[in-house]
């Protein structure tokens, strides 16, 4: 694996990309995947690389939960989780800034406690509270979304995060980690509440083994026109 190049991306939220501990592995079960942030400090509002209004025009916004995660069949408690190991890669090959989403009411460390809650949030159609939502996205010309796939479908933040927003006129970038269902309905859900986007083909990456999958992302990044090298 050849080194990635530097990145001239913001960062939006908790030093993503600042100390990577290490690649880790997965959460779903009817689930998938994830992880928790690695550094700290509040969000900040999205500030323009070279401090002017014109060099970036991507956003990268992913969830993902850390904890005891889905790991080939077992069980394995995850410091770093699938998706944000994935955003981290992409995040190196392409200028973007990047938001991790979290919940206000975070999710359980334990794995059966998560999928409870997630069964819970799909039969209710809950949209659970993110906690400092970014105020807006009209800068932003492309969207990568970005998180696990939870019984079949992206958990019910990412309605919420995608319902708070305009997206007229933006094309939509879905990438997600599975155990089984790889995209789910992902691409369907996505169309219905990111209203007047358009949804570009998605990237599903099985958890346990996003380290292995450099060379997909990169022809993914390359054929979603976010890679021109």
């Amino acid at each position: 694996m050849r080194p990635p190049r530097p990145s001239r991306r913001t960062l939006l939220q908790r030093g993503l990309l600042l100390g990577a501990g290490g690649w880790a592995a997965v959460l779903t079960g009817c689930t998938t995947s994830e992880s928790s942030a690695p550094g700290s400090g509040p969000n900040t509002a999205p500030t323009p690389t070279g401090g002017t209004t014109t060099a970036i025009s991507t956003l990268l916004a992913y969830f993902s939960r850390a904890g005891e995660n889905y790991y080939y069949g077992g069980r394995r408690d995850l410091k770093v989780g699938n998706t944000e190991v994935l955003a981290r890669m992409i995040a190196e090959l392409i200028d973007c800034d990047v938001y991790r989403i979290e919940a206000t009411d975070p999710y359980p460390n334990s794995y059966d406690a998560t999928v409870a809650r997630n069964v819970a949030e799909q039969n209710t159609d809950a949209r659970p509270a993110i906690a400092e939502p970014l105020a807006s996205i009209d800068r932003y010309q492309r969207v990568l979304l970005g998180s696990p796939i939870w019984n079949v479908r992206p958990p019910m933040i990412m309605s919420t995060f995608a319902e708070s927003y305009d997206f007229t006129g933006k094309v939509v970038h879905p990438f997600v980690t599975y155990a089984v269902s790889g995209l789910g309905s992902t691409e369907r859900d996505y169309t219905a509440s990111c209203a007047g986007a358009r949804i570009s083909p998605g990237l599903a990456v099985q958890g346990e083994e996003v380290p292995q999958h450099r060379d997909d992302v990169e022809t993914w990044l390359r054929q979603s026109g976010l890679l021109s090298r």
